[in-house]
């Protein structure tokens, strides 16, 4: 695709106004997107529990919120080291990086942990609000060494904020926690790189143009994200098997709040699934390998709704084993 330059004032006024009519569409878009994505933590916890005996708390679902809101933060900066890291392997990519956005992710992440902390039983004082001050701080850290020239030392206190988000959801009455915690590390950490690092990349791409290196970079993040992929179905799979034994997962997955929103979890991240195969394709056989974007694009907006479900999963109780 060739870059035609306006030949003349008109044209270039027209451009001009076309990109003024884009701009604050995809903006108002994107606050749409946001606004019914918070829907989901806040109000899920009364839906999911409707006709099921259970009862959530008051807080459930600012808990939730609060858990949606660190994910993404975490997303946000772990997808931009990824990004920056995938471009380093792509041959005569252009010098141009999209504005970073992890200072003020970092900002957002270390509110919901602070205020998530100041939610949980006993407050800071308790083992959760503990893990969640460690996770303020980290954040911090992590918005701190964004604004260095070495960015990528956040890698470090982001690393800190996955382990102990996997330390608080495993607490050491459960059966063998640190199995859970371990799987819990893996999963966030290739959901991180796999949603951030698609985020980034298209916002690359958006910066490059229609451009060999676009093409390369997209592909090269296709081949990671089926590894990461894979990642997070299995430990998703074995984390479930866990806490719903095969032999009562089927019913606790309809009869239960948290199993509902689980299945919900899973249908959608079939559909991204799907979509990213979609993507796949067209970067394989279409003529014009930035075709795939569409489909990307899409698989995006739906990798933001399974962080909104994997929020409000966190602040749901717990199925009884039978």
């Amino acid at each position: 695709m060739a870059l035609i330059r306006p030949t003349d004032a008109t044209d270039a006024t027209d451009a001009t106004e076309s990109v003024r009519r884009t701009g604050p569409g995809r903006a108002v878009a994107l606050l749409v997107l946001v606004g019914l994505a918070a829907l989901i933590p806040l109000f899920g916890p009364s839906v999911a529990a409707h006709g099921t005996g259970e009862t959530s708390t008051t807080d459930s679902g600012v808990v939730a919120l609060l858990r949606v809101l660190l994910f993404a933060a975490l997303c946000v900066q772990v997808g931009e080291l990824f990004a920056a890291g995938l471009t380093r392997w792509v041959p005569g990519a252009p010098p141009g990086r999209p504005v970073g956005w992890a200072p003020y992710a970092a900002v957002v992440g270390f509110s919901a942990a602070a205020t998530a902390g100041e939610l949980a039983p006993h407050g800071h004082g308790s083992r959760g609000g503990v893990l969640a001050l460690l996770e303020a701080v980290a954040f911090a850290v992590a918005g701190l060494c964004a604004l260095t020239r070495r960015p990528n030392r956040q890698a470090w206190p982001l690393a800190a904020v996955i382990l102990a988000e996997a330390l608080r959801a495993h607490p050491p009455t459960e059966s063998t926690p640190l199995i859970g915690s371990g799987l819990t590390v893996v999963h966030l950490t290739c959901s991180a790189l796999w949603a951030g690092g698609l985020l980034n990349v298209l916002r690359t791409l958006r910066g490059w143009g229609d451009t060999e290196a676009s093409a390369a970079l997209l592909g090269l993040y296709a081949r990671v994200a089926a590894v990461l992929f894979a990642g997070v179905t299995t430990t998703g799979l074995f984390s479930s098997l866990r806490r719903m034994p095969s032999e009562a997962v089927l019913d606790q997955l309809t009869t239960t709040a948290y199993g509902r929103v689980l299945l919900a979890k899973v249908l959608v991240v079939g559909a991204v699934a799907l979509l990213a195969l979609w993507a796949r394709t067209r970067l394989r056989r279409s003529p014009d390998p930035l075709a795939a974007c569409s489909p990307a694009r899409v698989e995006i907006v739906a990798l933001g709704v399974v962080v909104a479900v994997s929020g409000l999963l966190t602040a749901l109780p717990l199925p009884i084993k039978g």
